[in-house]
């Protein structure tokens, strides 16, 4: 254990950073009991002791053009102002914590005035966006990987990382108790029940939560015994209400705040926005139909940065559509009802396609499942030494 403990900035945006962070935070706290955190965190974060100077939640902006756009001079300003204080107060190290668009180019800018800067969660360059790898060699002296084939791409490019495991692998159990699960959601053991994720982030919400309650509208129309429940972070609560009201799908849906880990083990299926959480889906071994809807513009940006035929990380991870994928124009309320039935419908009309998928999900968990925050830890005294 060091005798010094370090003082550590770090910069993390949204819901999930701020969850992986937390992580991190543990492994610090455990090397060095007295380690001090500042800078841009989350809820999570602030729980072990992290000096907040701004919330996460500043950071957090959906696509390339529009939605970025309206944001963009805030989140400028705040970053100006984030290096300016750093470089006055410098830290042993900076870890910026997922955030490439905010964290690589002060990393960068922190790096060439001599602080060692960490960069947790390799951007996926294995999937859109290869340019990138180019800002990362500028920006991060050492990249903590969460997939195991990460460390040996960036290596081909001369930058220096370690996996560390997927921090979710050892928070989520490898065999989740789903009765357990229902009962605190108050549901009955033989319930058939859709679980609905609309993203976590406004703009998500604004583009996705619209189809999706559509759809439920449907699966409810044909199966009026469902349970369908959606977890909803708090700043979003208000606006799922509406929308769901405004799909006459209100009174049909039961909406708890956050519990998305309890709503994802309760469940049979999952309805769920491309993201982090579908990751999470898939370590607590449910079937799932990933659905995205986002501004014309910012589509067409992405789909030319696409390297890979698959956008959820489920079937990035397992390299084929093990889940489908329903994205933009292919989202429609008929198709997303569609694809979630022919799961529903799975054990009397296919018995063997769920159990295949479980396989192929426990396999994944077991690739991911590592002592993250001792590993992270460890990767970071090397560098501090």
């Amino acid at each position: 254990m060091a005798s010094n403990p370090p003082r550590v900035a770090m910069v993390a945006g949204e819901t999930s950073g701020d969850l992986l962070a937390g992580l991190l935070l543990d492994g610090l706290r455990a090397q060095w009991p007295g380690v001090a955190s500042v800078g841009i965190g989350g809820p999570r974060m602030q729980e072990r002791g992290f000096d907040a100077w701004w919330p996460s939640e500043r950071l957090a902006v959906h696509g390339y053009s529009i939605e970025l756009v309206r944001r963009l001079l805030g989140i400028l300003k705040m970053r100006k102002a984030l290096r300016a204080r750093l470089l006055a107060d410098r830290p042993d190290v900076f870890i910026g914590v997922d955030a490439p668009d905010f964290n690589l180019g002060l990393e960068a800018d922190l790096r060439a005035a001599g602080v060692k800067t960490v960069h947790f969660v390799c951007p996926s360059i294995w999937a859109w966006r290869a340019h990138r790898v180019e800002k990362i060699r500028a920006a991060a002296d050492h990249v903590l990987c969460i997939f195991p084939f990460e460390p040996a791409l960036l290596a081909r490019h001369g930058i220096a990382a370690t996996y560390v495991g997927h921090p979710l692998a050892s928070v989520i159990p490898m065999q989740p108790d789903r009765l357990a699960a229902r009962a605190l959601l108050g549901l009955a053991p033989q319930d058939e029940v859709l679980a609905i994720l609309p993203g976590s982030r406004s703009a998500e919400v604004a583009y996705i939560a619209k189809p999706f309650f559509r759809a439920a509208a449907l699966i409810s129309k044909a199966r009026p015994a469902i349970k369908m429940v959606v977890p909803a972070v708090p700043a979003q609560r208000a606006r799922i209400e509406q929308i769901a009201r405004e799909c006459g799908v209100l009174d049909r849906l039961t909406i708890v705040t956050g519990q998305s880990h309890q709503v994802l083990a309760a469940c049979d299926c999952t309805l769920i926005a491309s993201g982090t959480a579908t990751l999470e889906a898939a370590l607590f071994k449910r079937p799932m139909v990933i659905g995205y809807h986002m501004h014309p513009i910012s589509w067409r940006l992405m789909r030319g940065k696409q390297l890979q035929p698959w956008v959820g990380l489920p079937n990035i991870l397992c390299q084929e559509f093990v889940v489908p994928e329903l994205l933009q124009d292919a989202a429609t309320p008929e198709a997303l009802a569609a694809a979630v039935q022919q799961w529903l419908d799975a054990p009397t009309q296919d018995p063997g396609r769920i159990a295949r998928l479980e396989q192929r999900f426990t396999a994944l968990h077991e690739q991911l499942q590592r002592d993250t925050s001792r590993l992270a830890a460890d990767a970071l005294q090397k560098i501090l030494a």
